[in-house]
C-alpha cells in the first residue's frame, strides 16, 4: 500500500455542553482530505501549549487551514477589537499565522478555507473587515440561520476568476458556483497575495501567493462540503493532495523546489 501524505487539519477550540473543552474539526474536512486529496488526516490541537510550529512542519506534509466560528484577532492586523469582530481563538492565531509563514519559506503545501483564507492574508500583512455585509454594495455572505446542513451549504453565488489565472486553469472554468458562510472578509491583500477570484459583489473569494515555492491557495467558501462530487471542490483538493505527495516524496531525496 502506498503511504499517504500526512495532512495536518487545523482544529478549533470548542466547549461541549458549556463545560467540556475540546479541540475539534469537521468530519467534512477529514473526508475531503482522505477521499479526495488522498491524504492521511491528522487533527491538530491548535494551541502552542501542546504543539509547536516546528513539530508540525516535520510531522505533516501539508496543512488544511479550516474554517471556524472564532475570527483572527484584529490586533494581528493592527486594529482594535470590537463586538463586531465576534469571538476569537488566540491559541489558534499563535499556531496558524507563523505556520503559514514557515510553510511559505519551505515550500510546504497549504490550503486555506474560509478563516484559513483570511489567515493566509493576515499572516502576510493583510487586513480584514469584521462584517463584509456592512460595506456599500456588498451582500450578506453569512450562513443562513435556519435550514438543514445541506441547505446551509447550498450553492449561493458565483465566483469569477482572472482569465488565464491560477484558479481558471485549475478549475477549467472562469466562473463557478460556490456556497458562502462567512461574515468577515479580506480588505487589503497582504504581501504577494493575489486575489484571483471575486463574488459578484466584489468580495475576494480566491487567492494565491505570487512567487510561492509551493502550493499555497486559499478560498473564502467551503470546498470541503461534498468535495468528492462537487466539480469546484474536487480539483482543488486533488491538486492539494498531489502537492502534498510531492512534498512527502521530497523528504526521501535532496530538497527541491516545487513548481
Amino acid at each position: 500500500m502506498t503511504k499517504r501524505p500526512v495532512i495536518g487539519i487545523i482544529g478549533n477550540s470548542y466547549v461541549i455542553n458549556d463545560d467540556y473543552p475540546v479541540h475539534a474539526g469537521g468530519r467534512m474536512n477529514s473526508e475531503a482530505v482522505a477521499c479526495v486529496a488522498g491524504g492521511l488526516p491528522l487533527l491538530v490541537p491548535s494551541d502552542p501549549r501542546f504543539v509547536s510550529v516546528e513539530e508540525l512542519l516535520e510531522a505533516c506534509d501539508g496543512f488544511v487551514l479550516t474554517g471556524g466560528r472564532p475570527n483572527v484577532h484584529p490586533e494581528e492586523y493592527g486594529e482594535t477589537p470590537t463586538e463586531a469582530h465576534g469571538a476569537f481563538d488566540r491559541a489558534r492565531d499563535a499556531i496558524t499565522l507563523p505556520l503559514v509563514r514557515a510553510c511559505l519559506e519551505r515550500g510546504q503545501p497549504i490550503l486555506g478555507i474560509c478563516r484559513g483564507f483570511q489567515e493566509v492574508n493576515v499572516a502576510l500583512g493583510g487586513t480584514l473587515h469584521p462584517e463584509i455585509r456592512e460595506l456599500p454594495g456588498r451582500d450578506n455572505h453569512r450562513m443562513p440561520p435556519d435550514g438543514t446542513l445541506e441547505e446551509k451549504f447550498a450553492l449561493r453565488h458565483t465566483v469569477r476568476f482572472t482569465e488565464g489565472g491560477v484558479f481558471h486553469r485549475l478549475m477549467g472554468a472562469q466562473e463557478v458556483l460556490t456556497n458562502t458562510l462567512h461574515g468577515q472578509g479580506v480588505v487589503k491583500p497582504g504581501r504577494d497575495i493575489v486575489i484571483d477570484g471575486y463574488a459578484p459583489d466584489g468580495t475576494p473569494e480566491a487567492l494565491y501567493v505570487q512567487g510561492a515555492r509551493g502550493f499555497v491557495l486559499g478560498v473564502q467558501w467551503h470546498p470541503e462540503h461534498n468535495a468528492a462530487n462537487d466539480p469546484v471542490s474536487r480539483p482543488l483538493f486533488t491538486a492539494f493532495g498531489d502537492a502534498a505527495r510531492d512534498w512527502a516524496l521530497g523528504k526521501l531525496r535532496p530538497a527541491r523546489q516545487s513548481a
